[in-house]
């Protein structure tokens, strides 16, 4: 029976992109001169599941690249030999391209060769140097080859007795032959099957093994790179080490072997395919080669095309979404029983099962939702390792420090957040933080500090980028911004909008653009995404003090909490999010500045004023309001006063794609389907303020001043 193994590359690929995570930050935790014998445990465990898995599923790429990095890993982990920041380095770089093959076998193309055979050269030069141990005591190694009377012979002999069960919990000795012929070369391997507790056929069960191996290595293989090899299984099976030239001391007969086996080795050859291990193993390899894609033209393209998406929940909260059914069903089953024999005077008992449904449900919405839930420590994960290299790459000591990496977060909103992350992060590294020698000048400490945190607001989610850098020159930015024709010459800002400019497309005060930096993209483009994703952004910063960035997100982007009102016979919804006060308009205060557009003074600043029927043609020009309501809201850190009818309500809404299932409309951002079976759509406040009569220079908003 075969086994079609691709049904699990899955989860392989997912295991090893977690082990891949755990690598990268154990390494970034690593000190060379205080080496935390456990971290390396846990490192090297996690390369050796990589490369086991890999071997199992014919990914011997990957196989064989983690195994150089695994016998280096190894040395250090026995004692043989010590750390050095290079080798983390190297660990790190390892880790890249680890991740990048994987990615790219998972996307179904070729992995990138080139580099990995240019850190496993790396790896290999590393290793022919000599350890620690042979640099300290080289003549306490040299002394029993010396005394020796069989020290020509180098090699070793394993006995190798696997536990009965070895083939159910997955192991295949097969495999871990074929991985150490890979290692010493078929030429250097002799193995021989024991058959002695092999029983009746009639007796035999195909899942148990009865067979031991007596494996020969011959050449001068160490002894830890061939236990690396059954590390495996180290525990569950009996394997025993003996050097060969011990071995021929005690039996004159294997020294026999060992010449016959040096005139002739044609013959061991031979020997080593008697167990039929080659032929499988060439017949696997041949089929795995032969179901390889040939090499994809652009493989760049095709890695996120491919990339098939899952999510891991915890037992807790399917246990809960089980229950909740549980408890939905008996609802429906007591309602179901109401209604086949229903008079008025069950009424009662009617409106209770039709509120136990309401609370079922909710609970239920309340549990699924959990299930999309991740904690932001996913996303956090890949700034220790972005604030090491870009620190080491600017000469800046900067000290990380993550909070809040608990706070739960839309799996897709998280996603969608990794990016604006690293732009804000390597903002603050490259413009934010100063070198060592201006905040030592400045009365700072060395070392800078840039804090990553998230927590919960009132139904949001708040994540802020905050550094203790030099802060916002915001003279500089005035002066940069005229300097580019972003704003007037005359225009005067206040603090709050001088800060706004940093997010205009193109503007950058960098003098010089490195490939960190410096070409004026980034920060529009952060706003804009963020904003995309119903989500705000704004800084706070002091000179000489630092810089603060806090980005607004909702929970989730499938469920939102809205403001319904009415506009002629419709029913719009506003993200709640973006309302910041809702008044009864006074048409006496409107005021006409150029073309069509109305503004109106509140408290003391000026607001531009959109008709929602007049953006959707909803009423005829002669038709007047009768009591209009304003609905103020806040869109791209600009307040924009919307005209509408009435406030219905406020209550959550289910958010449709308005562009897959019909096409995209301005202003608005999706659908949703109310109580009564209707339609309403969801007003884009961002897209609205975008339709705003430019000719507004009373409040004239940065980014249009241009």
């Amino acid at each position: 029976m075969s086994i079609d193994l691709s049904q699990f590359h899955q989860i392989f690929f997912e295991e090893s992109f977690e082990g891949l995570d755990v690598m990268e930050s154990q390494l970034l935790d690593l000190q060379p001169q205080e080496v935390d014998a456990e971290s390396v445990n846990t490192i090297f465990r996690a390369a050796h599941s990589i490369k086991g898995g890999a071997g199992t599923f014919g990914f011997m790429q990957v196989s064989e690249f983690t195994h150089v990095v695994e016998t280096l890993l190894d040395e250090i982990r026995s004692g043989s030999r010590s750390m050095q920041r290079d080798y983390i380095d190297l660990f790190l770089q390892s880790v890249d391209c680890l991740r990048a093959m994987l990615g790219s076998l998972q996307a179904g193309s070729e992995p990138d060769g080139e580099r990995a055979a240019a850190l496993k050269s790396s790896f290999e030069k590393i290793l022919k140097q000599p350890s620690d141990a042979e640099q300290q005591v080289p003549s306490e190694r040299q002394e029993p080859e010396e005394t020796s009377a069989d020290s020509s012979i180098q090699g070793w002999r394993i006995i190798f007795r696997p536990a009965e069960d070895i083939l159910q919990t997955g192991n295949e000795p097969f495999r871990m032959f074929r991985e150490l012929q890979e290692l010493v070369g078929a030429d250097n391997l002799s193995v021989t099957p024991v058959t002695d507790n092999l029983p009746e056929f009639t007796s035999l069960h195909p899942e148990q093994c009865y067979l031991s191996w007596i494996l020969e290595v011959r050449g001068d293989t160490s002894r830890d790179d061939i236990s690396g090899v059954f590390e495996w299984v180290a525990d569950d099976c009996e394997i025993e080490y003996q050097p060969l030239s011990a071995v021929a001391a005690d039996d004159g007969t294997a020294l026999a072997d060992q010449a016959e086996a040096e005139t002739e080795p044609s013959d061991i050859s031979a020997e080593l395919t008697a167990p039929a291990i080659p032929d499988k193993v060439t017949e696997a390899l041949s089929a795995s080669a032969a179901n390889k894609p040939a090499p994809a033209a652009t493989p760049r393209a095709a890695v996120k095309s491919n990339e098939p998406s899952s999510i891991r929940v915890s037992i807790d909260k399917v246990d809960s979404l089980i229950n909740m059914v549980g408890e939905l069903v008996i609802t429906q089953s007591m309602l179901g029983q109401l209604g086949q024999d229903f008079d008025m005077s069950r009424l009662a008992r009617l409106q209770e099962g039709l509120a136990q449904l309401e609370q079922n449900t909710r609970e239920l919405q309340e549990s699924v939702m959990k299930i999309r839930m991740m904690p932001i420590s996913f996303a956090f994960s890949r700034f220790p390792r972005l604030v090491r290299d870009l620190g080491g790459q600017l000469g800046k000591q900067v000290n990380l420090v993550m909070l809040g990496e608990n706070t739960e977060l839309d799996k897709t909103v998280m996603e969608k957040i990794g990016d604006p992350l690293v732009h804000l992060v390597r903002n603050s590294l490259d413009h934010g933080l100063e070198t060592t020698e201006q905040r030592l000048a400045a009365g700072k400490p060395a070392e800078g500090t840039i804090t990553l945190n998230a927590y919960h607001q009132g139904g949001n989610i708040v994540i802020e980028v905050k550094d203790d850098g030099a802060g916002l020159n915001e003279e500089r930015i005035l002066n940069k911004a005229r300097q580019k024709k972003l704003i007037p010459e005359t225009q005067e800002l206040s603090s709050e909008e001088i800060h706004q400019l940093i997010f205009l497309p193109g503007f950058s005060t960098a003098d010089v653009v490195s490939d960190i930096s410096g070409r004026g993209v980034g920060m529009d483009v952060v706003r804009r995404n963020i904003t995309e994703l119903n989500g705000s952004i704004e800084v706070k910063s002091k000179l000489g003090k630092g810089s603060t960035f806090i980005i607004r997100l909702p929970l989730t982007l499938a469920i939102l909490d809205g403001q319904l009102v009415k506009v002629k016979d419709e029913t719009y919804i506003f993200p709640l999010v973006s309302i910041v006060e809702s008044i009864q308009l006074q048409k006496r205060s409107l005021n006409h500045v150029t073309g069509s557009q109305y503004v109106m003074k509140l408290r003391d600043e000026y607001i531009p004023i959109v008709r929602l029927d007049e953006l959707f043609n909803l009423r005829a020009t002669e038709d007047e309001f009768e009591n209009p309501m304003l609905v103020v809201v806040e869109g791209d850190n600009e307040k924009i006063g919307i005209v509408v009818d009435d406030l219905l309500g406020q209550q959550q809404v289910v958010i449709k794609s308005l562009e897959q299932n019909y096409q995209r409309v301005t202003g608005v951002s999706g659908a949703t389907i109310l109580g009564d079976g209707t339609v309403a759509l969801i007003i884009d406040v961002s897209d609205v303020g975008k339709n705003l009569d430019k000719s507004v220079t009373g409040h004239a908003r940065p980014d249009q001043a241009a």
